[in-house]
């Protein structure tokens, strides 16, 4: 840090900091072991107060320095960048000091509290840009209101209490203006956020696909909601049976699988058309495929699936599955029937109370309908022949590696095939 004084300080100000700096040096070496507790408390609070009171002289010289363009004479860019360099402080925290200080020059009870120390310099920067943040159109006297109300919360509040109180401050001094305020920030910000909607998604090659969003605070609201609905219920598997330690996965996976979730489940009547056809992801598969042979399937985007994903999936609302014969005629293509109905589902619940496999409590709303007689060998969809399994069990009974065995009492349980 250097200094451009090279004369005896003339100014009363310029004395008062000459003098303090002086008094500093008669104790720099005095030993403060020797302080008592009181003496040692009541120093600290002293040093905190008049470190306040410093900084709005620091203040008021630095807004006077700008005005008179200190630093021009040696081709300083700005008095803010020459305070930066001659006292090696980072441009942002002159720059910062330097908006305080203009903003003490139009609060004056904040530029008083922090000249008597009675509020901190962090406390008063938050102060002076709640009010800063004000409408335009707020009268002179409720702006006088509000910095008072500010200055007298901070004897109670530290800055970040302060910040917070400060975004409702409208509220308190003046309720219809603050509800105004509210309804237009809050337009303001939802507009911004429609304007910044985006998703993209690529896939890799190797059979993930990543992807990144923003959406509005409300959307992203419900979106959380509902993965999480889908990914809370905690289950036993059937393998290592109740009360059994089950591995916990972590939360962006378990969200991640309840995303998936979700997008297989999503009713495709319920899908909007595009170009005459509705937006439905389409399957085709052989009919080996679906009667249990290990062929691979091809999504309509041209991706291919396993058998096992795409028997699966085959049973989903969200999915149609195109079955082609042996000289690649279209068998069927999605039969309406395939699928339980919403009272079917609802029948299924109240019979079965959730997911049947053996150790599990999944709910009723969490599981899929899953036919005992497959469908493609001619299982109907009834309540006879239908079956509640959680995602993980419904995709284990589509898995050649698991042998599904029914149990005593409408169970079934599922052992790995060695």
């Amino acid at each position: 840090m250097t200094s451009s004084q090279t004369t005896a300080p003339q100014h009363a100000i310029s004395r008062a900091v000459a003098a303090m700096d002086e008094q500093v040096d008669t104790v720099l070496d005095a030993p403060v072991w020797s302080m008592s507790d009181d003496d040692a408390a009541a120093t600290l609070i002293q040093l905190t107060r008049l470190a306040s009171r410093i900084s709005e002289l620091e203040a008021r010289v630095a807004v006077h320095a700008s005005a008179v363009d200190v630093g021009s004479s040696v081709g300083a860019t700005s008095t803010q960048a020459w305070w930066a360099t001659q006292t090696l402080q980072t441009h942002r925290s002159t720059a910062a000091k330097l908006h305080l200080a203009e903003a003490l020059g139009r609060w004056h009870v904040v530029c008083q509290a922090l000249s008597s120390g009675a509020i901190l310099t962090e406390q008063a920067q938050v102060i002076v840009r709640a009010l800063d943040d004000l409408p335009n159109d707020v009268d002179p006297e409720t702006r006088v209101l509000a910095e008072k109300h500010l200055v007298d919360l901070a004897a109670d509040h530290d800055a970040i209490d302060l910040r917070r109180l400060g975004r409702g401050l409208l509220d308190v001094i003046d309720p219809a203006a603050g509800e105004a305020e509210e309804q237009r920030r809050l337009d303001e910000e939802e507009r911004k956020a429609r304007q910044r909607m985006r998703l993209t998604m690529n896939e890799d090659g190797h059979g993930a696909c990543h992807g990144r969003f923003t959406i509005p605070a409300a959307q992203g609201a419900m979106l959380k909601k509902i993965l999480q609905g889908i990914a809370a219920p905690k289950h036993q598997t059937a393998v290592h049976g109740a009360g059994a330690t089950i591995e916990r996965k972590p939360n962006p996976e378990r969200l991640g699988a309840a995303l998936c979730e979700l997008i297989e489940r999503y009713p495709t009547d319920r899908l909007p058309n595009a170009g005459g056809v509705n937006a439905t992801v389409v399957i085709t598969m052989p009919l080996e495929t679906l009667l249990g042979a290990e062929k691979a399937a091809t999504l309509d985007t041209g991706d291919k699936i396993t058998a096992s994903q795409a028997r699966r999936l085959a049973c989903e609302a969200g999915i149609v599955p195109a079955v082609l014969g042996g000289k690649s005629e279209v068998l069927d293509l999605g039969r309406t029937r395939r699928f339980f109905s919403k009272a079917q589902l609802l029948a299924l619940g109240i019979q079965q109370g959730g997911c049947t496999a053996d150790g599990c409590d999944w709910p009723p709303s969490m599981c899929h309908a899953h036919h005992d007689h497959p469908w493609a060998h001619g299982g109907n969809t009834d309540l006879k022949d239908g079956r509640l399994l959680c995602p993980k069990h419904h995709a284990r009974a589509h898995d050649p590696t698991y042998d599904m065995a029914k149990l005593p009492g409408g169970k079934v349980a599922f052992t790995r095939r060695t």
